[in-house]
């Protein structure tokens, strides 16, 4: 009775001890994936001597609006208004939004970042160009304090709409679907 107990307890520990190592395997697999600015145009890379700080899934809408041609040109164009998203972590978790003008990064702990736009480059057809944002100073102090630069990458939408824009629709406005990585960087 006593070996047999000994035994469905040690089977017990075997397979619990099994189930942690399997665990901790994932876990060590999913931390240990890095960030690579590999495949992007050298024109959207962070400079050297920064390392990735926060990475986001942005999901939200960019608002247009029919208007006049900017710089005096003839006809209307839908001209952009701003983005509203809410940033996620890489596990879903909402930890801050996106808004503007001016462009906006705010964490739910208080900080936020406003930035100027460095570059930009196609990313694909019907998607945002990817985005490269130099950083102000942070306002507020948490998570977004000493971020350096903001990447915009694996973009989806987010384009001005394909509708007509002229004198008949001139201050209509279109609300776009879009998504979006917002990869925030620090210096090292």
């Amino acid at each position: 009775m006593v070996n047999s107990n000994l035994r469905k307890t040690c089977s017990i520990i075997i397979a619990t001890v099994s189930t942690i190592g399997i665990a901790a395997c994932s876990t060590t697999a999913i931390q240990s994936t890095k960030y690579s600015q590999d495949t992007l145009p050298d024109s959207v890379k962070v400079p050297t001597g920064n390392q990735v700080a926060i990475e986001t899934v942005g999901i939200g809408e960019i608002t247009y609006e029919c208007r006049n041609k900017a710089n005096g040109a003839e006809g209307m164009e839908w001209a952009f208004v701003g983005p509203k998203a809410v940033l996620n972590d890489r596990t879903g978790k909402e930890i801050g939004n996106y808004y503007g003008p001016p462009a906006t990064w705010a964490s739910k702990d208080g900080s936020k970042i406003t930035g100027t736009q460095v570059a930009v480059a196609p990313s694909g057809a019907g998607n945002l160009p990817y985005q490269l944002v130099k950083a102000n100073p942070a306002t507020g102090s948490g998570q977004m304090t000493g971020v350096t630069y903001i990447q915009r990458v694996a973009l989806k939408g987010g384009v001005a709409p394909v509708s007509a824009c002229g004198e008949a629709n001139k201050g209509s406005r279109e609300v776009v679907k879009y998504q979006a990585d917002y990869i925030f960087w620090k210096a090292i």
